[in-house]
Parts: C-alpha cells; structure tokens; sequence
C-alpha cells in the first residue's frame, strides 16, 4: 500500500506544471547561489591569504627598532574562511574579518563585509542557507499542502476504505512521496558544495563528516515541516485552509519567532554598550598596575618584591632592564583585566543562547539554525573563539618582544634597537577551528529541540486522531 501510494502521488507531482516549475526555479537558485557563494569563498581565502603573507613580511621587515615601538606599531591576524561558510554564512557577514594587535589593548575584529554593502542588503541575499531555511519549506509547503484534502474534495478517500486501505500507510506512502524530491534537491546542492570544497587545492580543513551531518541537520528540519504540512492537511477539510494555515505556520516559524526570540533575549540580557565597557576596563586599569608609571602603587610594590627577589638594593643592579620587565607585568594584568570582562560578555551571550535555545520549543527554525550555522563555524561561538586566539597570541606576542627588551639592555636604556632578524623569531599565528565534537557539545540543545521536533510532529502525525472522511 505504501509503495502504490509512494508512486501515485509521484506521478501526480510530475503531473502538476506548479510543482515542476517551483522545484526546477528552487534548484536554479540553489545552483546559483552555490556559484555565487563558491567564487565569494575562494576570492574570500585568496584575498586572507595575501593579506597574511603582505601583513607578515611588514612585521618581519621592520629593521632595527625597539621592541616596545614595535609592540605599538602591531600586527594584523585574519579570520580564516572555514569550508562550510560556503553553505552558510552565519553571523560572519557582520562579525569583521580581521584584529588589530598592539599593546596594552585588546582590539574587536573590523572590515565586516556588510559594511561595504549598499541599503539593498536588508532585503537579503540570495544565499544557499536562505534558499535551505526559508524556500525549502515553502516548497513542501506547496508540495504537501493538499496531499490528503484532495483525496476528500475528489470524493476517493471513501473508495480507498472500501478497499482496506490502512490510513497510517497511506500517509506514509505521501510522506515519502513529498520527502523525495525535497531529498534530491538538497542532496544535489550538497554534492556539488562537497566536489567545488574537496577541489579546491592546497585547502585542507574541508570535512566530510561536517558536510554531511550538515546535510542531516536539514533533512530533518525539513521532515518536520513534512509532518506539519501532512498533519494540517489530514485534519481540516479544504486544501485553501490547509494552504493558509500551513503558510501562517511557516511565517510565525521562520520569520516572527527568530525576530521576537532575538528581540526578547536582546532586551532581559543586554550587552553594556561600547562606551560602558570601555569605561569599566579603563577604571580597572587605573586601579591596578601601570607598566608605563614606575610611581604608580602597584609598580612600588613590585619593585620592592623584585628587588628582595633577588637580594639587590638597587634596579640598575637587576640582570635585565626593569622597566621592560615592568611594561611585561603590566601587560600581564591588563590582559587579565580584558579576559575578565569579556568573560561578562560571554555570560550574558551564554543566557541569550540559551533563551534563544527556550524558544525553540514554538519554532524547528531556531535549533536548525543554530546547527547550520555551528556546523559551518560560523556562528558566535567560532568567533569567540577565534577572538580568544587572536589575545593569546597577542599576549605571546608581547612577552616575545618585552622579554627581549629586558634581556637585550639596561634600565634607562630606550634607544636600544633589536637587531632587524628579530621580528622573524616571532612565531606566526596559526588558528584551528572548533573541533565538530566541540561544537555538539555546544549545540547539544538544538540537537535535542530538533530531535524533540520530529519525534513530536511524527506522533502527532501519525497516532493523533484523524479527521473522519
């Protein structure tokens, strides 16, 4: 029965020129935006790659200088491109791709690419994550919306029981008749992102793995969708009411729920403003220690604890330059004082996400979007992650050049210059994305909430009570 079913509305599909057409104008713009999308990422990776390779060799071609004006003249690192922005873009549009590292601060990334857009990017782009988490449904919708109505309005749902038809099984057999074309659809467009990636040469970080849990993320949103479009159809009477409330459903799932969950998360755990973070990091900062002022309290106390340290009664006598040795403690505790406010900030990201997470319960939107974006490492916990990287290099940065300013001269030395061979020495930085583990673990959540999802709208579709025909 499932079998007769599965071919009979296949046949129907191909019958009807709306759904032809819908599905060869979906696949066009999933093929085009993959284009689109792919010359973005290897003109994304060319254009890092030259910037690190240009960025690097004005570091090492400095020259002789003193190392604390080489700490302020600073360095650039750049947000890599992972794989799987291809697909989906996430928060990295808006996130920046690069930070400025010098001394004594801890900068945010800049050069977002909406910043070089024009006011036409509010109305959005044309990108395969929009086409798999808003079109895609759509599709179904127009797939499935009548898929059991129309048996009712054609006066057959009253023969098929007269022939023994198992209802459970017929709606399989429409279930699997919807699920297919959406499965090649998607299968397709992951394909051809799989062979552009894996051909990309001399570009390693390409997963398999990713690729295709990513591809599983979707099939499942897309099956929920399936089971909420079959259920509204079994249950009302016309195919128009079912179309409107399977829209309404799409538009509360896809469009209201992100914007008020974002909104309502934004407004109970607000972010301090730029001008209060900075303010309570400058506050700290006086009141601890100052690298740059020997008179300051803090600098007092370390002097004395230096100067018994090593059994001393004068800093000319130390075996290094104090005051580079200072400027080092110095950077030390400020970069404590950064880690601890930007800690709060991930707090209070922490509490967004999982208000966000709470919400999800009224839209499979939420946890499918948070899965695609997590599995692409391009959602905010990648970026903090890579933001974490870049002041850990910064502070091994400034240890490298302070640590040679100390032991390369003497207090009150401020002309010494570091040979030109200096800068050379100083390791490069390497960044590795979040391991996929690590990112499960971070999205366990959304993995439940979706998995929550289907389990439901496949009981609900399946043994709640149907509409008696």
């Amino acid at each position: 029965m499932i079998k007769k079913t599965f071919k009979k509305e296949i046949k129907e599909l191909f019958r009807d020129g709306r759904i032809k057409i819908s599905g060869v104008i979906v696949l066009l713009l999933l093929i085009v935006s993959v284009w689109i999308s792919n010359n973005q990422y290897k003109k994304s990776i060319e254009e890092v790659d030259a910037a690190k390779t240009e960025e690097r060799a004005v570091w090492e071609n400095q020259g002789e200088k003193n190392p604390h004006s080489a700490a302020h003249y600073g360095t650039y690192v750049f947000k890599p491109k992972y794989p799987l922005s291809l697909l989906d873009q996430g928060v990295n549009t808006y996130t920046g791709t690069s930070i400025f590292l010098e001394a004594h601060k801890r900068n945010e990334a800049q050069y977002s690419s909406v910043a070089d857009q024009t006011g036409l990017a509010r109305f959005g782009v044309l990108s395969p994550d929009f086409i798999l988490l808003f079109i895609i449904p759509l599709l179904i919708i127009l797939i499935g919306y009548n898929s059991v109505t129309k048996e009712r309005e054609m006066e057959t749902m009253a023969l098929l029981k007269s022939q023994g038809v198992v209802f459970w099984k017929l709606i399989a057999g429409k279930w699997i008749a919807i699920f297919l074309p959406i499965f090649i659809i998607t299968t397709f467009l992951f394909g051809i992102s799989g062979l552009l990636l894996s051909s990309i040469e001399g570009y390693t970080a390409f997963s398999l793995s990713s690729l295709l849990l990513l591809l599983l993320v979707y099939l499942i949103y897309y099956s929920v969708f399936i089971n909420i479009v079959l259920f509204i159809s079994k249950q009302v009477k016309k195919s128009g009411v079912s179309l409107v409330i399977s829209l309404g459903i799409w538009i509360v799932s896809c469009l209201i729920t992100p914007k008020v969950a974002s909104n309502f998360a934004e407004s109970k755990y607000p972010y301090p403003t730029h001008q209060e973070f900075a303010t309570h990091i400058l506050e700290a900062k006086k009141e601890g220690l100052d690298g740059h002022n020997p008179w300051n309290e803090e600098a007092k106390k370390l002097e004395k604890e230096v100067l018994d340290k090593y059994g001393v009664d004068s800093l000319h006598k130390l075996p290094f330059n104090y005051d580079a040795y200072r400027m080092q403690k110095g950077e030390e505790y400020q970069a404590k004082i950064y880690k601890n406010n930007y800690q709060i900030l991930k707090k209070q990201f922490q509490k967004q996400a999982d208000t966000y997470n709470t919400l999800a319960i009224i839209s499979p939107f939420l946890p499918a979007r948070f899965l695609s974006m997590g599995i692409a490492r391009t959602d905010y916990y990648a970026h903090w992650d890579f933001a974490d990287a870049s002041e850990d290099y910064r502070i091994l940065s400034q240890k490298f050049l302070n640590d040679n300013f100390a032991n390369n001269s003497k207090l009150g030395e401020w002309n010494y210059l570091a040979k030109s061979d200096t800068w050379k020495k100083l390791s490069k930085f390497k960044y590795q994305p979040i391991k996929l583990a690590t990112v499960l673990q971070q999205q366990k959540t959304s993995v439940l909430v979706l998995l929550a999802w289907v389990i439901f709208t496949t009981g609900l579709l399946f043994f709640f009570k149907h509409k008696k025909y």
